[in-house]
C-alpha cells in the first residue's frame, strides 16, 4: 500500500521508525494462518514468478474475499498473493524426472498438416465450377467449423471425449447444410457449382473431424489421388467421367473415415481425452481441494464458440482477397500453416521452460520476448523462401503472414476477442473500403505484434 505521510516542517522520513505491516489476527491467536497456508503451497509459491500466479490459485480454489479477511487477515487475494510471495523464497528445484510438456510438437506432423490444408485446393483445379458460390459455401463452412473445433477442444480439454464426439457428429452435418444452402443463394440456381460446393461442404466438416482427432496421416492417403489426377489435368486432358471419380471416390473416403471417427464405441470412450492449456499445476495432497464449477460439469456455453466462428471469417476473408489477387500467395500461405503451427507449439514450450528457469518477472518477460521475436522471424524467413523460389512479391506475403502468425497465437492464448476484433475490421476495410492490401496489413500487423508481446510478458498468461 502505497501514500504520503504528512511531516511536520524540517523533520525527515528516515528520522521515523518502519511502521511494521499491520494485520488483523492478534498474536495470541494461535500459529498464523498464513504461515499454515505457505507451507502447504510451498512448492507451488516457491516457483511462482508473480504474485498474480498465486493469486490466480487461490481464486480457482474457491477463497472469496470475504474467507480470505476472516482466515487470514488480509483484504483480498491478491494481498495474500504478496503475503505468501514474501514470505516463501524462491526456488526452483530440477524436477527427478523431465517434466510433461504439453506443447511438443512433432515438426513433421506439423509439416503434414499443412500439405493437409492445402491439398484440397487441386479440386478446384478439376471441378471447373463457377467461383461465387465456391467462395460463399467455403466462408460458410470455415466460420462454422471454427467454432466447431473450438468446442471439440474445449470437451477434450474438459476430459470428456464422448461429448466431443457427439459435438463433432451433431455439428458437422448442420455445417454441411449450411454451406450449400448459402453457396444455392449465391449462385441463385441449383446448378452444378452448388453440388461442388456441398461436396466442399461435406469434406470442410469430415476434415474437421479427422483433424480434431489427429487422423492427418488417413486425410493425406484420402487425399492423395485427387490430387494427383488434379496435377495430371493441368499437362493433359482428363475425361469428365474420371474427374468426377477423382473428386467423389476421396469425398466418399474422408466421410467414412469421419464418420468411423465419431461412431459411439460403448465404454471406450470413457475417461480418455487431452488436456489443453493447463495453466496450475495437478492438486497434491499439500494443496487445496478445488471446487468444481457447475458450468464445468454442463459443459461449455455455446456463445464461447462465437468468437471463434467470427474469427475463423475473418482470417477466411483475408486469405480469400489474397487469393484472388494471387494464387500463388493463397497456396504458399496454406502450406506455411504446418511450420506457423509448429512454431507456435514451440514458443509455447519455451515459455513454460523459462516460467520453470526464471526467478524475476523481468528476466521471464525478457525471455518470452526473445523467444517471441525468434518464432516470428522463423516464420518470416521461410515465408521469404518460398517467396524468392517462387518469385512471387515477398512483401504482401509477409505482412499477412505476420498478420496470421500474430492472429494465431493470440487465440492459443486466449485473447481471441482482441484479434477477432483487430482481423475482423481488416476484413471489413480490404472488402468494402478504398485501402491497398499492404496498407490493411500493416495497420493490422503491427497492433496484434504489440498486443503479443505485451500478453506473453506476463506470467499468469502461460499457466
Amino acid at each position: 500500500m502505497s501514500g504520503s505521510l504528512w511531516l511536520p516542517p524540517g523533520a525527515r522520513p528516515d528520522t521515523f521508525p518502519t511502521i511494521p505491516k499491520q494485520r488483523t489476527t492478534p498474536s495470541w491467536a494461535g500459529p498464523d494462518p498464513v504461515d499454515e497456508l505457505a507451507a502447504r503451497l510451498d512448492d507451488f509459491v516457491a516457483a511462482a514468478v508473480h504474485p498474480d500466479e498465486i493469486a490466480a490459485l487461490l481464486e480457482s480454489d474457491g477463497l472469496s474475499d470475504d474467507q480470505i479477511r476472516e482466515r487470514y487477515g488480509v483484504k483480498n487475494s491478491f494481498a495474500l498473493a504478496e503475503e505468501l510471495y514474501e514470505r516463501v523464497p524462491r526456488r526452483h528445484p530440477e524436477p527427478e524426472a523431465p517434466p510433461h510438456d504439453p506443447w511438443r510438437a512433432s515438426l513433421l506432423t506439423c509439416l503434414l498438416r499443412g500439405v493437409v490444408f492445402a491439398l484440397p485446393g487441386f479440386a478446384y483445379v478439376l471441378a471447373a465450377a463457377a467461383p461465387l458460390p465456391l467462395l460463399a459455401g467455403a466462408l460458410t463452412g470455415w466460420t462454422w467449423n471454427q467454432a466447431l473445433a473450438h468446442r471439440a477442444y474445449t470437451w477434450l480439454g474438459l476430459g470428456d471425449e464422448r461429448a466431443a464426439k457427439r459435438s463433432l457428429l451433431r455439428g458437422a452435418p448442420t455445417g454441411v447444410v449450411l454451406g450449400t444452402l448459402v453457396a444455392w443463394l449465391a449462385s441463385g440456381t441449383p446448378d452444378r457449382s452448388v453440388a461442388f460446393a456441398a461436396g466442399q461442404s461435406l469434406y470442410l466438416g469430415a476434415s474437421t473431424i479427422l483433424l480434431v482427432r489427429a487422423r492427418e496421416r488417413a486425410l493425406l492417403l484420402a487425399l492423395l489421388p485427387m490430387a494427383t489426377g488434379a496435377v495430371v489435368a493441368l499437362f493433359c486432358g482428363v475425361p469428365e467421367v474420371a474427374r468426377l471419380v477423382l473428386l467423389l471416390a476421396p469425398l466418399t473416403a474422408v466421410a467414412i473415415l469421419a464418420l468411423l471417427e465419431v461412431m459411439p464405441r460403448g465404454n471406450a470412450d470413457k475417461g480418455r481425452g487431452a488436456v489443453f492449456n493447463v495453466r496450475l499445476p495437478p492438486r497434491g495432497r499439500d494443496q487445496p481441494q478445488r471446487t468444481r464449477s457447475r458450468k464445468t460439469t454442463m459443459g461449455p456455453p455455446l456463445s464461447s464458440s462465437v468468437p471463434y466462428a467470427l474469427f475463423g471469417l475473418a482470417t477466411g476473408t483475408l486469405v480469400l482477397h489474397a487469393a484472388l489477387a494471387d494464387t500463388l500467395t493463397a497456396l504458399i500461405l496454406t502450406l506455411s500453416m504446418g511450420p506457423a503451427e509448429y512454431l507456435l507449439h514451440r514458443l509455447r514450450s519455451a515459455s513454460t521452460t523459462a516460467l520453470r528457469s526464471s526467478t524475476t518477472p523481468t528476466a521471464f518477460r525478457r525471455a518470452a520476448t526473445r523467444t517471441l521475436l525468434h518464432s516470428l522471424t522463423t516464420y518470416l524467413l521461410t515465408l521469404l523462401t518460398l517467396a524468392l523460389t517462387t518469385g512471387i512479391s515477398p512483401t504482401p506475403l509477409l505482412l499477412l503472414g505476420t498478420v496470421l502468425w500474430t492472429a494465431l497465437l493470440l487465440q492459443s492464448f486466449g485473447a481471441i476477442l482482441s484479434t477477432t476484433a483487430i482481423c475482423s475490421v481488416a476484413a471489413l476495410a480490404q472488402t468494402f473500403a478504398p485501402l491497398t492490401a499492404l496498407t490493411v496489413y500493416a495497420t493490422t500487423a503491427t497492433p496484434q505484434a504489440a498486443l503479443a508481446c505485451a500478453l506473453l510478458g506476463k506470467a499468469t498468461a502461460h499457466r
